[in-house]
Parts: structure tokens; C-alpha cells; sequence
């Protein structure tokens, strides 16, 4: 908890100061965030705003017809700092492919002060009168955060990506049964479904597919890991499911460390082991 207490006090720090990164002495020796770019948005759906932190390819300035895979971090205040410079490693073996990373912060740490995540992440639940605005993010994504992204960075809309962990995992699997066609691929990360697993295991009818990914931790406390347990259960034999499913349990991680193996496993399965079937399967 204090390693994610930590990520988010770092991260309002990066969205604060994310537009004088070449004067900030304290940002210059982070060269792995250093490239930041930052856009304030305004979203008209929720009336709020939201700050995004994106993080460009380094094939990004000599490419010209370049069109990337795209992946939204939700909690980005709190994620995009740590997968940002875990994706640096990550290209430095080449072990996935170049993408542009979007962060999606609040630009605070408490609801109090604007963080909405309780709400926005999740489906309706008996037990908390505030969740339940998912549909209505939902709606954001699709009228304000895409476009801008789309319009102002050379991204594949056909290759969308999300990730989210926790609460943010539960909104990844919100989207992967009410909105599958949205994103190519769905990264959910020890999703907490402990207050309204009932909504996740409905009927699903949808003629649309996506990927959808779901990394779980060992070592997660059962209050989340026993209700996901049951959601992996069931969708992975039910027949209708708007989604290919892939699971993967995560050895020796708890409920926040496995956040950098999810994103990891996550990426190789969606753009490495995927893009290589599809290629093997047009082969002669």
C-alpha cells in the first residue's frame, strides 16, 4: 500500500509539472518520463476535467505514415509513472512492440479533491450509493478522450488498448461486455468485482468481439481474488461471451505488485503472440 501511496504522490507531481519538464531540475534525472506530453482536457460529458499524460514512440519524430497501437492507462496518475518507465525497458529487449502510452489522471489522489474513480470505474452496486457512473465515463471515452487523442497523435483506432487495475480492472471488464467493439484489446489487472459481481455475469448477446486479457495475483487478498475467481469460471465456459479470453495467474504478486507484470503479459499476449497467429495463419 505505501509503494501505491508513493506512485500516486509521484504522479500528481507529474501532472503538476508535466509542462515544464526541460526547466524542472527535479524532473531532468527522469529520463524515462522526461518526454511527457500533456494535454488538460475538458470533458464535456462529466463536466469535469482530466489530465492526460502521453508518451510518444522514439520512432515517433522520423516516421511520417506511422500509425501505433494505443494504450490508455486508467488511474494514469498513479500508473503512467511506473509503466512509463517500465516501457522503456521493455523496448530497450525488445520485448513489445512501439506503442503510444496515454495516462487518464485525475490529478488527485482522494474524491475530495476530484478523484472519481469509485464512481467511474464501476457498475451499479447495492453496497456503495457512489458507484455505478461507467456507463457515463464510458460516454467520455468515446465523445472526448479518444477523439482528442485520435486527432492530435498517429494512432491506429484500430488497435486501441486498455489497462486498468483493481477498480479500473473492473471498468476494463465493464467495457469488454457493454462496449466490446470499442478497444481491440482489454488488459484488466486483479479486477475488484467484490461489491457487484452479480452485474459481471449476466447474459451477454453481443455479435462484436475484442481480446480481453485478465491477469490475476497469487498472493491477492481474497475479498477480490475469490469473486474474480468465480467471473474467470464462468465466462471462461459460457459460449456467448463478447470477448476471446486469456487468464493468467501471476505467482508470488499481491493486489498492487502485479500491476507491472499484467501490463507486460499483457502486451505480449495482445500484440506480440496475437500478431504472430494472425501472421502464421495467412502464411500459404
Amino acid at each position: 500500500m505505501r509503494l501505491f501511496t508513493f506512485a500516486i504522490s509521484f504522479s500528481l507531481m507529474v501532472v503538476i509539472q508535466a509542462q515544464a519538464f526541460a526547466k524542472n531540475d527535479s524532473i531532468l534525472g527522469m529520463q524515462s518520463i522526461i518526454d511527457t506530453q500533456y494535454l488538460k482536457l475538458e470533458s464535456k460529458v462529466l463536466k469535469r476535467d482530466f489530465h492526460l499524460l502521453v508518451k510518444l514512440p522514439a520512432s515517433y519524430q522520423d516516421c511520417t505514415n506511422c500509425q501505433y497501437p494505443v494504450v490508455y492507462l486508467l488511474d494514469g496518475g498513479a500508473v503512467y509513472p511506473m509503466l512509463a518507465g517500465y516501457y522503456n525497458y521493455l523496448r530497450h529487449e525488445d520485448v513489445v512492440p512501439e506503442v503510444i502510452l496515454v495516462g487518464i489522471s485525475y490529478g488527485s489522489n482522494d474524491f475530495e479533491t476530484g478523484n472519481f474513480r469509485s464512481t467511474d470505474y464501476t457498475a451499479p452496486s447495492s453496497e456503495r450509493s457512489y458507484w455505478g457512473g461507467a456507463s457515463q465515463f464510458q460516454q467520455a471515452l468515446i465523445k472526448d478522450i479518444l477523439p482528442t487523442i485520435e486527432e492530435k497523435y498517429p494512432v491506429d483506432p484500430q488497435k486501441r488498448i486498455i489497462f486498468g487495475q483493481s477498480l479500473a480492472g473492473q471498468f476494463v471488464l465493464y467495457n469488454a461486455l457493454t462496449q466490446p467493439e470499442l478497444f481491440y484489446g482489454h488488459i484488466s489487472s486483479n479486477p475488484a468485482l467484490h461489491r457487484n459481481l452479480e452485474f459481471f455475469l449476466k447474459p451477454n448477446n453481443s455479435i462484436h468481439k475484442t481480446k480481453l486479457f485478465v491477469a490475476k495475483g497469487s498472493l491477492d487478498d481474497a475479498r477480490f481474488r475469490l469473486p474474480s475467481d468465480k467471473w474467470v469460471k464462468h465466462w471462461s465456459n459460457a459460449n456467448t461471451a463478447p470477448f476471446t479470453l486469456e487468464t493468467k495467474m501471476l505467482d508470488g504478486y499481491g493486489h498492487f505488485s502485479v500491476i507491472t507484470e499484467s501490463f507486460r503479459h499483457g502486451l505480449d499476449w495482445l500484440l506480440v503472440k496475437n500478431a504472430k497467429d494472425l501472421k502464421d495463419s495467412d502464411s500459404p
